[in-house]
């Protein structure tokens, strides 16, 4: 990556790295003080709904308003928003009302991830696009990490300093986009693959973006919960949560290259069956300090990589024309699945104690590996066509940040004439391979994979290698 590009790329991932920090903290945050505040896991978890509700809407209808009034006004509108929110919250202690300042918090938050991902996405074409995810995602996991030890830092504090602390770093934010000495890059609108066409072309990409949404949005809202009530000191809580979301930014990529070179629907059978099986153990193994941070550092590894392998499974399957609308509307799917999480598991840790949490998480594993297995049965795998890219952005337009020149040509070489125009408009070629191939047809390996080739097809390999 040239320095000019890095430096391009800087403001912004500096201003996510300084929200993202007190991103996650906020969240863990909210969960504790209601608990502490004597609210049930119920509104504990409608509390929780209403920040991943406000980021559905606003992956919707933000990027309406940034073409509007352009990058660095719209940044420092949806910044403010979300520094006033949490400033409210803590001059203001009400369940209703924390409703209310967390779905504009969710609103706002999307709309910050909105400019910060369509500046990198115009910052580079698309053979520097895996790189910048690279760097984004280092950014993300790594602000949530120091957020979520931040927890312990401020526990000696007065109740209202956190939420001081969170209104600061999301007013800091503003600084590096604002001092950037760059024009506004242009944005178009975003037009996701509508849900039902989804569905038709990759049912199996759709319940894995829902699937991974109710789980993940679980963990970030109910964990600190649950590990508050078995007794665990709130500095430790926090440590905890920093241990899961590194284990989330560890295991992500080598879950996602092995994915490369496999059936990814078997992966992701594996993926969610793993998922399961650390849910499990988290509700019938003792817990003991070390054994607790090393399952929950398994299940951030295992629930965070879901989502990535399920895009890298879709995009094996999608015509090269439509790769980033698709994008978008799994990232809709995924967002919707998060704003229902909280409001469906708070009821069962109501129900089966606090342990419902583990219970629910560990039932959605089972019921996903069911589901991929008769998808499997029903349409083999198509052969993984590019590389695995790490998936971390919030908005439909970021999401064009995981469609990098090598996945873009997998999907036109794997192509082949099978009409799907009237499932995707304006695409006129079909989908990449899927199952074996036609007896005319070379053998093709698994991308990276040193296979014998059919004779004149060794070229092609060095192509996509």
């Amino acid at each position: 990556m040239s320095r000019q590009l890095l430096m391009m790329a800087l403001a912004p991932l500096l201003g996510l790295f300084i929200l993202g920090i007190g991103n996650g903290f906020l969240a863990t945050l909210i969960t504790l003080r209601l608990d502490t505040q004597g609210a049930s896991a119920l509104v504990i978890g409608w509390v929780s709904s209403a920040y991943f509700i406000g980021i559905a809407i606003g992956a919707l209808f933000n990027d309406r308003l940034l073409l509007r009034i352009g990058h660095i006004r719209a940044y420092g509108s949806f910044a403010s928003l979300v520094a006033a929110s949490v400033l409210l919250q803590g001059l203001w202690f009400d369940a209703g009302a924390w409703f209310v300042l967390r779905l504009i918090g969710g609103w706002a938050t999307v709309g910050v991830y909105l400019v910060i991902e369509s500046w990198l996405l115009t910052s580079g074409d698309e053979k520097v696009r895996g790189r910048l995810l690279a760097l984004y995602m280092i950014s993300l996991y790594a602000a949530g990490v120091i957020g979520q030890l931040m927890i312990g830092a401020t526990k000696d504090l007065d109740e209202t300093a956190p939420f001081m602390i969170v209104g600061m770093l999301a007013a800091l934010s503003v600084l590096p986009m604002a001092m950037i000495p760059r024009v506004s890059p242009l944005v178009e609108h975003a037009e996701p693959l509508p849900i039902y066409r989804l569905i038709v072309i990759t049912p199996t990409g759709v319940m894995g973006s829902f699937g991974s949404g109710i789980l993940v949005a679980a963990i970030y809202s109910l964990l600190p919960l649950y590990l508050q009530h078995i007794g665990l000191p709130v500095e430790q809580v926090g440590q905890m949560m920093a241990i899961m979301v590194l284990g989330a930014m560890l295991l992500q990529y080598p879950i996602g290259r092995w994915s490369d070179r496999h059936d990814r629907q078997l992966v992701l059978i594996l993926i969610s069956l793993f998922s399961a099986l650390i849910s499990l153990g988290m509700v019938l193994l003792p817990h003991n300090p070390w054994q607790l941070a090393l399952l929950l550092f398994l299940l951030g590894g295992g629930v965070f990589a879901l989502y990535p392998v399920t895009v890298s499974h879709a995009a094996d399957r999608m015509p090269a024309g439509a790769l980033v609308r698709m994008s978008q509307g799994l990232l809709l799917i995924n967002a919707i699945g998060s704003s229902l999480s909280p409001s469906l598991i708070g009821p069962a840790m109501t129900a089966f104690d606090d342990a419902g949490l583990f219970w629910s998480l560990a039932a959605l594993g089972v019921f996903m590996v069911l589901f991929f297995t008769w998808r499997r049965s029903v349409r083999p795998a198509p052969i993984p066509v590019a590389p695995f890219a790490p998936n971390t952005p919030m908005s439909a337009v970021g999401a064009e940040l995981g469609i990098t020149d090598e996945r873009l040509q997998g999907a036109l070489e794997h192509e082949h004439h099978e009409d799907l125009s009237e499932v995707v408009p304006g695409v006129d070629t079909a989908e990449p391979i899927v199952g074996p191939p036609r007896p005319e047809e070379a053998e093709a390996p698994y991308f990276g994979a040193q296979e014998p080739l059919a004779e004149g097809s060794e070229q092609e390999l060095k192509q996509q290698s």
